[in-house]
C-alpha cells in the first residue's frame, strides 16, 4: 500500500515537472502540429494545448509505431470529424502519447495495489480516450450537415434561378451560412480557384464527408452535368429527395424505438408494478406473518 502511494506520488511529481519543462522548451514542432497550434489556438482549450505540447516530442515516434495504413485511417477520421479543436494527425499522435503514458502508469500502479477494475478503466482510457472525441465529432458534424443541406440547396436554387452562375451562387450562399457545411463549400471553392476541376472538387467533397445526403448531392450534381439537365431543377429535386429521406429515416427510428420501449416496460416497469400491488395487498389484508413463519 505504502509502496503504491509512493510510486503514484513520484510519478505525479515527475510528470508535472516534465510537462512544465517541455511546455517552456523551445523544441521544434512538427510542421502539421505547428500549424494546428497556430491556426487552431482559438478553438482548442488550454488543457488540450498543454497536452499537445507535452506529447509533441513523441508524436513522430507514435506515428512510426502506428504504420502508414493506420495513419491513413486516422487521418480519414479526422477529416470526417472536421478537425475538431484544430486536431491534426500530429496533434492526435501527441495526445495518444500523453494519454497512453498517463493511463499506462496509472494502470501499473493500481495493478500493484490489486485494484484491477480501476486498472482496466485506466487501460481503456489510454487506448480509447483520444478516439472518443473523434467519434463524437464525426456524428455531430454529420447530423449538422444533413440538417443544413436541404435548406442550403433551396436557397442556392433561388440564387441560380435569379441569373447568377453556379460558382458565384455557391460563394454567395455559403457566405451567409455558418457551420461545417459552409466550411466544406468554401474548401471546395478554394480548390476550384487553385485549378481543380469542378467534378474533382466535388468528388473530394464527397470523400471528406461520411454522409449519405452529401453523396446524393454530389452524384446528382455530376449526373445532371453529364446529361445537361438544368441546374435549378436538379437542386430542387435533390432537396426534395433529401427531405423525403429524412422523413423515412425518422419513421425508421421511431419504429425501432417502439420495441425498445416495450422491452423496457416489460422488463422493469411491469414486474415492479406487480410487486408493488402484491405488497400492498398483503399489507392491507391484515395477515399475521408471525403465524406463517412460526415466530
Amino acid at each position: 500500500m505504502a509502496l503504491g502511494l509512493a510510486l503514484l506520488t513520484a510519478a505525479g511529481v515527475l510528470g508535472v515537472f516534465t510537462g512544465i519543462r517541455m511546455y517552456r522548451a523551445d523544441a521544434k514542432l512538427p510542421g502539421d502540429l505547428a500549424l494546428a497550434l497556430e491556426v487552431g489556438s482559438t478553438r482548442t482549450g488550454a488543457v488540450d494545448s498543454v497536452i499537445d505540447r507535452m506529447g509533441m516530442r513523441w508524436a513522430p515516434t507514435v506515428l512510426r509505431l502506428m504504420g502508414p495504413k493506420l495513419v491513413a485511417r486516422v487521418r480519414r477520421k479526422i477529416d470526417l470529424a472536421g478537425n475538431p479543436g484544430g486536431l491534426t494527425i500530429d496533434r492526435y499522435a501527441a495526445r495518444r502519447a500523453v494519454y497512453g503514458a498517463l493511463g499506462g502508469v496509472g494502470c501499473l500502479i493500481f495493478l500493484l495495489r490489486g485494484n484491477y477494475l480501476i486498472a482496466l478503466l485506466l487501460l481503456a482510457f489510454a487506448a480509447f480516450w483520444t478516439e472518443v472525441g473523434i467519434w463524437a465529432a464525426i456524428r455531430v458534424r454529420r447530423d449538422v450537415i444533413e440538417r443544413t443541406l436541404p435548406d442550403f440547396l433551396d436557397v442556392l436554387a433561388v440564387v441560380v434561378s435569379a441569373g447568377l452562375g453556379f460558382r458565384q451562387a455557391l460563394d454567395r450562399v455559403a457566405s451567409h451560412y455558418e457551420g461545417p457545411w459552409a466550411d466544406e463549400i468554401r474548401i471546395t471553392l478554394r480548390q476550384m480557384d487553385l485549378g481543380m476541376s469542378r467534378r474533382q472538387a466535388f468528388a473530394e467533397l464527397r470523400r471528406r464527408n461520411d454522409s449519405e445526403q452529401v453523396a446524393m448531392f454530389v452524384t446528382a450534381l455530376q449526373q445532371g452535368e453529364e446529361l445537361g439537365a438544368p441546374i435549378v431543377d436538379t437542386l430542387v429535386s435533390i432537396a426534395k429527395d433529401m427531405r423525403r429521406t429524412d422523413a423515412q429515416n425518422a419513421r425508421r427510428k421511431a419504429a425501432r424505438a417502439v420495441p425498445r420501449a416495450t422491452l423496457m416496460i416489460t422488463t422493469f416497469m411491469v414486474p415492479a408494478t406487480m410487486l408493488l400491488l402484491g405488497a400492498g395487498l398483503l399489507l392491507g389484508s391484515g395477515t399475521d406473518f408471525g403465524s406463517i413463519t412460526g415466530e
